[in-house]
């Protein structure tokens, strides 16, 4: 297990692999300890991986005090300093995508190549799906609430016609086996009230590294309108959509290797 003290947080971290350093930036909720997660993917076959769980989530401390965008992406800058990396290649995944944004415009240095996958800028560009609006619902209702949201092709019809899919996807929905720990919920709870106010719009011209924006074409929390948006505001950016809803990294077996394909350009 490793900790790391960066930006006056106590920071858990995992790192692995060889090539270049590679920062990867998780989700709402995101915690290592979930599997799999991003270390039993192909990344760390061709980056030297480093993720971790991010304020008020998982295995880092968790203040209970306001957080804010600016917080989670000087968060980031912090630990890259801690690990020794002047700059590095970065995934930001929804949430985590939102971070990426503030990074790459706070810690522009730091940022050689930027992948934004199933995100949104907010403001005049979108938002992604409101989380802090459905707090209320847990366990298997929160689930069957968010799977024809998070997969648009996963509506009523279909889950009648697939029952037993429909009750596996509920059931992976619904498990949270950490739910007891202290500050789970105090934690979980701060970043959606941080997630809520992040805008980035006005500012994503000042985004300067090469950026590829990644997509899921039936992804209902980050919308395909708002993608195309957001490419249009980045200079330069590319925009790629694969099949696949929020979790198209794992619905569609090319994205990640499209991915990496475009942090190893030189």
């Amino acid at each position: 297990m490793a900790y790391a003290q960066a930006n006056g947080v106590r920071i858990y971290f995992e790192r692995a692999g060889a090539g270049p350093p590679l920062l990867f930036i998780s989700g709402t909720g995101g915690d290592l300890r979930m599997k799999p997660n991003v270390f039993d993917g192909p990344l760390a076959k061709s980056f030297d991986l480093l993720a971790y769980d991010q304020r008020g989530l998982g295995q880092t401390e968790k203040p209970d005090v306001p957080y804010s965008m600016a917080d989670y992406a000087d968060d980031a800058a912090a630990l890259m300093a801690d690990q020794g990396w002047n700059e590095a290649l970065v995934i930001g995944a929804s949430f985590g995508g939102m971070v990426a944004q503030e990074l790459a415009l706070r810690h522009p240095m730091r940022v050689k190549r930027l992948v934004l996958a199933c995100t949104s800028p907010g403001g005049a560009g979108g938002a992604s799906f409101p989380f802090h609006e459905i707090e209320h619902l847990t366990g298997e209702a929160r689930a069957r609430h968010m799977i024809p949201i998070s997969d648009t092709r996963r509506d009523e019809p279909w889950a009648a016609a697939h029952p037993d899919q429909h009750r596996l996807f509920v059931a992976m929905g619904a498990a949270d086996p950490y739910a007891d720990e202290p500050g789970h919920v105090m934690g979980a709870r701060r970043q959606l009230a941080a997630r809520k106010d992040h805008d980035t719009w006005d500012r994503l011209p000042g985004i300067a590294c090469p950026t590829l924006i990644a997509a899921g074409r039936y992804d209902g929390i980050a919308l395909p309108a708002t993608q195309e948006k957001m490419a249009a505001r980045i200079p330069g950016a590319e925009l790629t959509f694969f099949d696949g809803g929020h979790m198209f990294m794992i619905q569609d077996r090319t994205a990640i290797p499209a991915m990496a394909a475009f942090l190893s350009e030189a």
